[in-house]
């Protein structure tokens, strides 16, 4: 029989489970509290505290980064549901045993002791249940197509179609040995990499696991090539049967090497990053409510039509979204439904609206955009759906910008690139900037580019 290892006690999959982690956090607490309550004495209080912290931090040390893993399977009920609890618990006995070591006069009650520990298993369990069902209703598992060579790759796609509770679902397998006669049941078989792309594209397939030698270098760098311009995570598992030293021992698909080619970044910073999206965003509306108004009726009155324009944008992952800005042109209809980007001393810009977008005020309402998830305040500015569609396969790279929401501000726009994309060259330079900025983020980075917007970003010669 295996047994689970320590650190499984505590462990989380990636993602939004921090939130459970936080939660528990807050209701560890406040079983200690209602223990003190129920079973303590005033002398005892901060005793009690004390336990409560210890706990606290040994939890999270324990938890060691792990909710940065993403589980190859959905775990059990036992180590999602029990085993965090029984983790919780001994986390507070090992409290109680530091702090009676520190103050040898510290003697809790075995009642209270059983109290705490009761209490704390209950309702980390109920905790982990409420999150289980929601679990249940979430969207449905990752889709993936895996490229690999015969056997072995279709014995690896049976391996997880074959699990009992997988995290992903295998819709396509290319095998680049086309005579090698290997299939995998209920899986689609490809050989040619044209009808197979179609396929990635048409189901909209969410990663692609490229389970190729370390040798065939030639075979990565084509598939790289065709998906160049795709969303779509690209996760390399090299096979490295010809270079390791020993293959006795079964690893567990949970435990394979997977280098990531491609993929989303900033996921282990999401949680962190859309909360201060939320906070920020919320204190700008608050505090610029004033101006909002009189910038609304300024407009409202300049011109005959709405205050605000909307326009329809890329967001993360390539989900579309509505943007919102304050009208800054008279109302009008593109020709043959074709973009006109605004140029300068542009006939269509209101009085109001020029002096809005020099000074970019006509963009605080994207703060909206943010507060309903569609944007964030810092990252790569997003452009019109016709310039993507246009630029997409010119530039190097482009497509990369919308692997994580668009911002109000970014990298780009305080190193003076903004305004008017009249030439691929300036394109190409606000994307390299846009993907410095995905290479190299930080929080620092983040409030870096928030203080620069401020000082010098809301006004620049290229905005009109």
């Amino acid at each position: 029989m295996r047994l689970p290892s320590y650190s499984h006690l505590l462990a989380l999959p990636a993602g939004p489970h921090l939130l459970l982690r936080l939660l528990e956090t807050i209701v560890v607490a406040a079983c200690s509290m209602a223990t003190q309550r129920l079973c303590g004495n005033s002398t005892a209080a901060g005793y009690d505290s004390a336990v409560a912290a210890f706990a606290i931090v040994f939890a999270w040390s324990l938890l060691s980064g792990s909710y940065l893993r993403r589980p190859a399977r959905r775990p059990s009920a036992w180590r999602a549901v029990f085993l965090p609890a029984l983790g919780w618990v001994l986390c507070e006995a090992g409290a109680v045993g530091i702090v009676k070591w520190m103050n040898p006069e510290y003697a809790p009650s075995m009642d209270r002791l059983a109290c705490l520990g009761a209490l704390t298993a209950a309702s980390v369990i109920v905790c982990r249940v409420v999150d289980r069902i929601a679990g249940a209703r979430r969207p449905g598992l990752a889709s993936v197509a895996v490229v690999g060579c015969g056997e072995r790759c279709a014995a690896f796609v049976r391996r997880i179609t074959a699990m009992r509770d997988p995290a992903c679902s295998v819709r396509a397998l290319f095998d680049v040995h086309p005579h090698s006669g290997a299939k995998a049941a209920g899986v689609p078989l490809f050989h040619d990499i044209e009808t197979f792309a179609a396929h990635v594209r048409t189901h909209r397939i969410d990663e692609l696991w490229l389970a190729l030698p370390l040798s065939d270098e030639e075979t990565l760098l084509r598939f790289l090539d065709v998906f160049r311009d795709d969303l779509l995570n690209i996760r390399f598992l090299p096979d490295v049967r010809h270079v390791a030293r020993f293959h006795g021992e079964r690893v567990d698909l949970d435990g394979a090497l997977a280098i990531d080619l491609v993929a989303a970044p900033l996921t282990a910073h999401a949680v962190s990053k859309a909360l201060f999206d939320f906070v920020f965003a919320a204190c700008a509306v608050v505090a610029s409510a004033p101006l909002l108004i009189a910038i609304a009726l300024a407009v409202k009155l300049s011109s005959p039509g709405p205050v605000l324009f909307r326009q329809r944008r890329q967001g993360a992952n390539g989900q579309p979204f509505e943007i919102y800005k304050f009208r800054t042109m008279h109302v009008h209809a593109n020709d043959d439904g074709t973009l006109v980007q605004a140029t300068r001393n542009d006939p269509r810009i209101t009085r109001i609206g020029a002096f809005l977008r020099r000074t970019s005020l006509d963009e605080l309402p994207q703060f909206f955009n943010v507060l309903r998830g569609d944007m964030s305040v810092v990252g790569p500015r997003p452009h019109a759906i016709e310039h993507d569609a246009l630029y997409q396969h010119l530039v190097d790279d482009y497509v990369h910008r919308y692997r994580i929401k668009p911002g109000i501000t970014g990298w780009a726009q305080i190193n003076g690139l903004r305004g008017e994309t009249d030439s691929v060259e300036k394109m190409q330079r606000r994307v390299e900037h846009d993907l410095y900025y995905l290479s190299n983020w930080s929080f620092a980075l983040d409030m870096r580019i928030v203080l620069l917007t401020i000082v010098r970003g809301f006004v620049h010669r290229n905005a009109y």
